[in-house]
């Protein structure tokens, strides 16, 4: 049994590593698909047209500069995810009070070394049995309410969604309307791409020549159909996550079932949107938040959030 177990753990390691190295490559393929659908809609497409004028000269104008801002938009929300830390435990943190009674299975004593925080008295650990707190063992700390632990960044994470390999990092508390953002600026740009090599690639097919070189014309249809499958497979990955924003819940949460009707962090759409996205509206399509934002709303920095209950003592 204890064999078994030491296989187990040393194949989720080699796992863990293994998808931290598909990172740097997945990071590459982003950059390298950016660079092939810049070719294929700038220099070999719409530039020349663009360049060549006559009644095509407004179109490609149109395309370009749609082009060039959602792909400055796409880039800057994508190193965004990538380099923003999404939250992690600060060292030495206590709960006031248990922020998600009934939500976790138990502990036993000997689980949690019959450690629990004095609700009374702000001070060190004491004595006393709780089935409430949650407790890491991999960290070996006291986790903050919709906290999880990654294996593959071997810590916990703030209101962890999940792992992306695609930006090399988790998905929580800081980063999230980051991810969000992305996703969202990655549909407008491959779709746009695909809109404006539709008659390219429709053109493969027809008995007509058509003009430039074999490697511009393989560069075109690739463009094509890799922009066509990333909007619709992000499409489909984009609309859950706006149900799940609509919920005020993640990924992690909707898999464990925990986000019923009675759901406690539900505390409305307008609201729950602005959980993840502040509420200054200047603010909602870029990386950022206000100051006072940040200020007035503990919830973007992940370690508090509202509940129904205290929307009701309000």
């Amino acid at each position: 049994m204890r064999s078994a177990a030491v296989v187990m753990a040393w194949n989720v390691f080699k796992f863990c590593t293994a998808l931290r190295a598909l990172g740097s490559l997945m990071l590459l393929l982003v950059l390298g698909i950016v660079g092939v659908s810049y070719y294929a809609v700038v220099i070999a497409n719409y530039g020349p047209v663009l360049i060549a004028g006559g009644h095509g000269s407004f179109l490609a104008v149109v395309v370009l500069l749609l082009f060039h801002a959602l792909l400055g938009l796409l880039l800057w929300t994508y190193f965004s995810v990538v380099l923003t830390d999404p939250g992690s435990v600060p060292p030495n943190w206590k709960p006031v009070v248990d922020e998600e009674s009934g939500e976790t299975t138990p502990l036993t004593s000997m689980e949690f070394s019959g450690h629990i925080i004095n609700l009374k008295q702000p001070g060190p650990l004491t004595e006393i049995a709780s089935p409430r707190i949650r407790y890491c063992r991999k960290c070996n700390h006291l986790k903050p309410p919709r906290c999880h632990h990654c294996s593959v960044c071997g810590r916990c994470v703030l209101k962890m969604d999940h792992h992306c390999v695609w930006v090399i990092n988790c998905v929580g508390a800081l980063n999230y309307k980051f991810f969000l953002l992305f996703l969202i600026y990655t549909f407008l740009e491959t779709t746009l791409v695909s809109v404006s090599l539709l008659p390219h690639f429709i053109a493969f097919f027809k008995d007509v020549e058509i003009p430039g070189t074999p490697g511009t014309l393989a560069t075109t249809f690739l463009t094509f159909v890799l922009n066509l499958a990333f909007a619709l497979s992000v499409m489909g990955f984009l609309i859950m996550h706006v149900s799940l924003v609509m919920k005020n819940t993640t990924t992690i949460e909707a898999y464990e079932k925990k986000t019923t009707s009675k759901w406690k962090y539900n505390l409305g759409r307008k609201k729950n949107f602005e959980q993840v996205f502040g509420t200054n509206k200047k603010y909602w399509l870029i990386p950022a938040y206000s100051e006072e934002d940040l200020r007035r709303m503990p919830a973007l920095q992940g370690l508090e959030y509202p509940s129904k209950s205290d929307m009701d003592v309000k």
